[in-house]
């Protein structure tokens, strides 16, 4: 049995929280949040016996093994150091952190104390995504030569809320955007793109709304990505190849896999997931703790960081560069 420890009580923290339930190995013992109320209110409707009312009382419980980080972007690094501090391991909501300095200092932190730290790409550990990386490593469809990302959703206004706030690290990019880049990382097996262009629409607030990029790499392959917060967007992933292509609809919750060969279809793969799916990365996250594993082979910290890179270098194309950066 793993007990787990939840920092934050926001819908992703609930959502999280569900996908735990349906795991027999794993027990959510406490709960943090940034008021007591709130961390009773989550604590009640989750059968969960201990309530924080501040994420340092969290880390401070003995129980606690590992704890899931559910905060907003601009709070993931210091919240996640917390945990590590306190020699708690991590999974980390995504995006990583807000930049690849920050990374690299939990990173360098996580391995020297030798704790288990990950990204909770939960995409990743999906079966349709699975199923697409076991189909890329067999080279059903050949040598990738193009994928092609659009991610996007149509963001209730708010210029105060997390998606539109500079001081919370908003933005297209950090919030759908993650999923995009790190897609196309997966494609490439974590390869640095050779080059990148892009262009994105500083909106109102000072936060990217939409952009397009293009990274290119060694082999000619390319990738182009879309990410929007107040258009909703196709959100299917191609991958085309010199024998065949993908396609994956709904890609960052997929439940299928299409494989085309000569232009027509060769299989339909139905791969439902169960529950709501956040159980997945939960799961291998708590395999990698009982085989004293520090790192997600899924999800490595090089990626992250690598991903971080990639992100990094977009906003410094448009001249996005947050308040407390």
């Amino acid at each position: 049995m793993i007990k787990w420890g939840i920092l934050g009580s926001g819908q992703i923290a609930n959502a999280f929280v569900k996908g735990l339930k349906s795991l027999p190995d794993a027990k959510v013992v406490a709960v943090g949040s940034r008021s007591k109320e709130r961390a009773d209110a989550f604590a009640k409707q989750y059968d969960i016996p201990n309530a924080y009312g501040s994420y340092e009382e969290l880390v401070e419980n003995p129980e606690v093994e590992i704890i899931y980080v559910a905060t907003q972007h601009q709070a993931h690094k210091k919240d996640a150091l917390l945990c590590l501090k306190a020699g708690k391991a991590v999974i980390c909501e995504k995006p990583f952190t807000v930049n690849a300095r920050e990374a690299k200092e939990l990173i360098k932190f996580a391995r020297e104390q030798k704790l288990f730290l990950t990204e909770a790409m939960w995409t990743r550990y999906l079966p349709a995504n699975v199923k697409v990386k076991e189909l890329l490593t067999a080279g059903i469809i050949g040598d990738v030569k193009m994928v092609k990302v659009d991610a996007g959703f149509c963001g209730g206004w708010n210029p105060e809320s997390r998606l539109f706030n500079p001081e919370l690290a908003g933005g297209a990019l950090l919030d759908i955007g993650v999923y995009a880049v790190s897609y196309a990382s997966m494609v490439f097996n974590s390869a640095q793109p050779s080059k990148i262009v892009s262009i994105a629409h500083i909106g109102e607030t000072g936060v990217d709304e939409e952009f397009s990029a293009i990274l290119a790499h060694q082999n000619g392959a390319i990738a182009t990505l879309t990410g929007f917060i107040r258009t909703t967007m196709p959100n299917d992933v191609w991958i085309i190849g010199t024998k065949g292509r993908l396609y994956i609809p709904h890609f960052w919750n997929a439940s299928s896999v299409t494989l085309y060969v000569d232009g027509k279809v060769e299989e339909l793969f139905e791969l439902p997931y169960e529950f709501n799916g956040y159980n997945y990365e939960a799961a291998y996250a708590m395999r990698c703790l009982m085989e004293g594993r520090i790192e997600s082979d899924i999800m490595p910290l090089d990626e992250s960081l690598q991903i971080m890179k990639t992100m990094d270098t977009l906003r410094g194309q448009w001249d996005l560069k947050y308040p407390f950066e």
